[in-house]
């Protein structure tokens, strides 16, 4: 007997580099308040382009650094200055496996 699988579609949306987003569209998008967010970018986790919460321009992947710092607060109970330092060691472990990538393309 086969199994009956249903597939279910799940709404979102693909978010690019040059996307500009505000503070009140990355709140909704995180669903957490605006104060959430300020703290993120005081924790220096999220540098957004402008001088004030009102200007700052937000980057499709400065979104998904916010939901995985959130993600890493709400599952893992870290406080935000762990999640950004988790961040910054993701960061690095993505920018070294890049370059021992590159080392490994140039040595065939």
């Amino acid at each position: 007997m086969t199994p009956n699988y249903t597939l279910a579609l799940l709404p979102g949306f693909i978010l690019e580099e040059e996307t500009e987003l505000t503070l009140d569209e990355v709140c909704r998008a995180c669903d957490v308040p605006a104060d959430l967010i300020v703290e993120l970018v005081n924790e220096g986790v999220l540098i957004p382009d402008g001088n004030t919460p009102e200007q700052w321009r937000f980057t499709g992947a400065q979104l998904h650094r916010a939901q995985v710092a959130l993600r890493l607060q709400s599952d893992l109970d870290v406080n935000l200055a762990g999640a950004a330092l988790a961040l910054e060691l993701l960061d690095e472990l993505e920018a070294l496996r890049a370059r021992l990538q590159g080392l490994d393309t140039d040595m065939r």
